[in-house]
């Protein structure tokens, strides 16, 4: 697990290329602590509307700790190589930060995709 949440802060831009693989730095060369955010384009689907969503994900030196969209921290979330999954208000949403592409589900009745940007 150590090497799948080393990829997917490697994707965030949080650590070098290098470390995600074991580093033989010293600890104090990585950041100890840190938030890296998207905003993300979602078109939603049947109705066509876009809605700007934000996503903020908190990081320390070996995983990921906490993922908020839209200011509000999600109670559970997976980490699929660098695929964060997670659901919030009956919403299934998959963020891929590699792709930085962002992908959605209202359980079948209406369905999102949309381009992300770090900012």
């Amino acid at each position: 697990m150590r090497c799948v949440a080393g990829l997917l802060l490697v994707c965030l831009g949080v650590l070098p290329a290098v470390a995600a693989e074991p580093a033989k730095k010293s600890p104090a060369a990585l950041p100890a602590t840190g938030t890296v955010t998207l905003v993300c384009e979602a078109v939603y689907m049947p109705a066509r509307a876009t809605w700007a969503r934000t996503v903020t994900v908190g990081y320390d030196q070996r995983r990921i700790r906490e993922v908020a969209i839209d200011g509000q921290t999600v109670y559970n979330f997976a980490i699929q190589a660098t695929v964060i999954l997670t659901a919030l208000d009956n919403e299934r949403i998959q963020i891929d930060v590699a792709s930085q592409t962002w992908s959605s589900d209202f359980r079948g009745l209406a369905t999102a995709q949309g381009r992300c940007e770090r900012s």
